[in-house]
């Protein structure tokens, strides 16, 4: 089964093949550079630079794969969450080959595609596992019974952690995006310098709230500021992010704790945060808790794991038809 996967949620344009399940090539044009220079995601912007790429990156994906377009055996397309803008390009384009090859396709829900990113990676979960997705988006926690069967447990009620990251590193004067700089300006920080609160909500919630902490910083940014005092950044970035990351963590092994499930998978984009994936690391062994990070390379948006969602869906007979449309909020996040 030779399945072609195409992901324009937001700003990476990126296309992957799998054959029998392994993945032959694997493409991203990231868009990063273009919209630095707004501190965040522009989704016009986004839109016209999906138009220009994403030819080439199918086209390359396919020649790093040694195959062509009457080789596929069917395609896989990310439907939503996102800009609807961004996803209704990378929709059209795999409609039209598909309409034009015969070639059958899928619409694969991003999330999902997160999800299942973790069996792109070496190690494998059994079913069922509890999955974190900590993204830009979403901060959200599943109870995955299957690769088709998934159950929210808790959600953020603001701002995800990803965008929390950017928001502080804008707060700080700090580069787009901000999860990567603030992670690193970290590694030379004091944990425990500024308390900045964690928001734990009420006992049993697995819902996350990170609007809070976001706030905090900037209180602390605004004081100082209005003191002169100099900003500590490597002290505020190295406090900021243990708090977020502590919370992750807690809420996603009292999910576990609370299903009686004993794997645990970490995806998205801030699952590649060096020091989220140490404390889970090091709290999950007391919990007799097998944990599953995602690689590195299939946390950030890409097409592998929209291919790999694909593929499953292929497996049970599953197509979409011409008329379906892009959707910007995901179905199993109600």
């Amino acid at each position: 089964m030779i399945i072609l996967g195409v992901e324009s949620s937001c700003d990476e344009t990126a296309a992957a093949v799998l054959i029998d399940g392994k993945l032959a090539s694997n493409v991203i044009n990231s868009q990063i550079e273009i919209h630095r220079l707004y501190g965040g995601v522009v989704p016009e912007l986004a839109s016209r630079h999906h138009l220009q790429n994403i030819y080439p990156v199918v086209q390359a994906a396919l020649d790093q794969a040694g195959l062509t377009l009457d080789e596929l055996d069917g395609m896989a397309v990310t439907q939503g969450p996102g800009l609807v803008g961004a996803l209704l390009i990378g929709l059209s384009f795999v409609k039209a080959i598909s309409l034009v090859k015969k070639i059958p396709y899928v619409g694969v829900d991003h999330l999902v595609g997160h999800l299942l990113s973790v069996f792109l990676g070496e190690r494998k979960p059994e079913f069922p596992f509890i999955a974190l997705i900590a993204s830009g988006g979403h901060s959200s926690i599943f109870l995955v019974n299957s690769t088709f069967d998934y159950q929210l447990l808790g959600r953020s009620r603001d701002d995800a952690a990803g965008e929390a990251f950017d928001k502080v590193a804008k707060l700080l004067g700090l580069p787009y995006p901000g999860g990567p700089i603030i992670s690193r300006l970290a590694v030379d920080g004091n944990r425990q310098a500024i308390a900045f609160p964690r928001a734990w909500l009420a006992p049993d919630s697995l819902d996350f709230s990170f609007s809070g902490v976001k706030t905090s910083v900037a209180n602390h940014v605004n004081a100082c500021r209005k003191a002169n005092l100099e900003l500590a950044v490597p002290d505020i970035c190295a406090s900021f992010q243990e708090a977020v990351a502590e919370v992750l963590v807690h809420k996603t092994m009292q999910a576990a704790a609370a299903k009686g499930i004993k794997n645990l998978v970490v995806a998205g984009g801030v699952a590649a945060n060096p020091r989220l994936r140490e404390l889970f690391a090091e709290h999950c062994p007391a919990k007799g808790l097998t944990l599953f990070l995602v690689p590195l390379e299939f946390c950030t948006d890409n097409a592998a794991m929209i291919a790999l969602a694909g593929a499953y869906q292929f497996e049970n007979n599953k197509t979409l038809s011409y008329d379906m449309d892009a959707y910007s909020r995901t179905p199993i996040l109600q």
